[in-house]
């Protein structure tokens, strides 16, 4: 949502100070700026059969989302983040959009990829965790140019980026071919499926989910070549199921499924895992999440414990 107007303004001022550019000067303008963002943090135990446990507490993720509308059909968004000290203030993306017409857009920059159910953002889970195997299976953010056609009953994109994987790549020489086809016959049911190529490397992410009312259930089915090194071979996917009980109450299951195998078909890694995470809407701005997570990695058996304080602007 947006920021108040008083915060607003103040953004737009800090914006025109950075300074100028010789041949253009734009005028921002408070009413065509938006800012929100999240401060993600949480308390995580991880035991390991036969190792001990850890304890980890603190901030996870910081970010705020700058989002310019210059009219005419042009948009800019710039996301900020902060992690920790190690990776400390970082530009996540970066890009501009313009629409060509209600259906067609294009947008160059740095941005994120659209494969993918579970969402790179804390803000697009429906638990704490991601299942770990995204490395293998979806894009990351990019640096390219990407179109988008999206119809009342279909979508279709493609995207042309420097690495699948690299948002600080800018070798163009070996480009990256990332392609989407979604259906959405009903306004409950949503089919994506996403084919990315880049040298060796070919990914391919399908997912379907229904939601109504308070139900949302996805399937999601993944198979790679090349992603966790030459002449690798991964596949995996999950079930997950989520309701959304009166009160701000809602819980979520999950379960998942991985394998990752080297080129004479040994198992490198396998890993499966069942998810129980329950949450509380405090108010609009602030998401408790409480989740139990039993994985078993490479047959070693790991369960982790999380609280996580989600506030939202």
């Amino acid at each position: 949502m947006k920021l108040h107007a008083k915060f607003t303004r103040i953004a737009a001022s800090l914006l025109l100070s950075i300074g100028t550019i010789n041949a253009v000067q734009a005028e921002i303008t408070a009413d065509k700026l938006s800012v929100s963002g999240f401060i993600d943090m949480s308390y995580l135990s991880v035991e390991v059969d036969g190792a001990g446990s850890s304890h980890d507490s603190g901030i996870d993720q910081v970010e705020l989302n700058f989002g310019y509308d210059f009219g005419n059909k042009l948009t800019a968004t710039v996301d900020v983040e902060y992690q920790n000290a190690a990776e400390g203030v970082d530009v996540e993306q970066a890009f501009i959009s313009y629409a060509i017409s209600d259906n067609f857009s294009i947008k160059a920059g740095r941005f994120l990829s659209y494969t993918g159910w579970e969402t790179e953002e804390p803000t697009g889970l429906f638990q704490y965790s991601g299942t770990g195997y995204a490395q293998y299976f979806y894009g990351y953010y990019q640096q390219g140019v990407s179109a988008l056609y999206s119809g009342e009953k279909f979508a279709v994109a493609v995207s042309v980026v420097n690495d699948l994987a690299g948002p600080q790549s800018t070798d163009t020489e070996h480009p990256g071919v990332e392609t989407m086809v979604a259906f959405m016959p009903t306004e409950n049911v949503t089919v994506k499926g996403f084919y990315s190529v880049d040298g060796d490397t070919t990914m391919i992410n399908t997912w379907a989910a229904y939601s109504k009312d308070s139900l949302t259930v996805a399937v999601e089915y993944n198979a790679s070549e090349d992603t966790a090194f030459a002449g690798s071979e991964a596949d995996g996917f999950l079930l997950m199921a989520n309701y959304g009980f009166e009160n701000g109450l809602g819980l979520t299951a999950r379960y998942h499924d991985y394998e990752v195998e080297d080129a004479a078909g040994a198992s490198f890694e396998k890993a499966s895992g069942i998810t129980i995470s329950p949450s509380f809407s405090v108010n609009e701005n602030l998401l408790m999440v409480f989740e139990y997570r039993m994985d078993e990695v490479n047959d070693v058996d790991v369960d982790y414990l999380a609280v996580e304080a989600l506030i939202t602007f």
